[in-house]
């Protein structure tokens, strides 16, 4: 067997439980409001569907775009975020797609997502859960409000001041 082969992506099991009970979270609202915001904020249109989403934002060049905006349109960035140099990464190997991914994680958590509002990189690279990648996006919508965004926000709006 060629060891660089790919092992397949189908679920059995309690694997195949779990990602059905993930899944059932996703929800085709959030996901259309997040499709209009990104495309709204960098002009990039996303075809609907949790696949296709995944598979358009795996590369993580999206997501990094995305936080470059919001950062440049957002008066009093901390700290943190104000050091933090966001670069897109457009190598197409897998290593550099994560980097991507865990670029736009650093950088959200420096904007004021809570570590616990964060996804992990294989819920997006490898689809394992959408519904927590649209999650933090709102999540990132509702720190856009709180920070003083001056472009179009999403998600609930802020209840209470969130401290570093």
């Amino acid at each position: 067997m060629d060891p660089t082969a790919r092992t397949s992506t189908v679920n059995f099991g309690m694997d195949h439980a779990l990602h059905g009970r993930m899944a059932s979270k996703y929800d085709p609202e959030h996901e259309k409001s997040i499709i209009a915001w990104i495309k709204e904020l960098i002009g990039v249109e996303l075809q609907p569907g949790m696949a296709e989403v995944k598979n358009q934002l795996q590369n993580g060049q999206i997501l990094v775009k995305l936080i470059k905006r919001i950062y440049e349109g957002t008066p009093n960035l901390s700290p943190q975020a104000a050091k933090f140099n966001i670069k897109v990464n457009e190598s197409e190997a897998p290593f550099k797609k994560m980097e991507n991914i865990n670029n736009f994680l650093k950088a959200i958590e420096y904007y004021g997502v809570p570590k616990t509002g964060l996804f992990q990189t294989v819920d997006l690279y490898d689809g394992r859960n959408m519904a927590q990648v649209m999650n933090s996006l709102l999540q990132l919508g509702s720190e856009c409000q709180r920070n003083g965004f001056n472009g179009m926000t999403i998600g609930p709006a802020p209840t209470e001041n969130y401290k570093q």
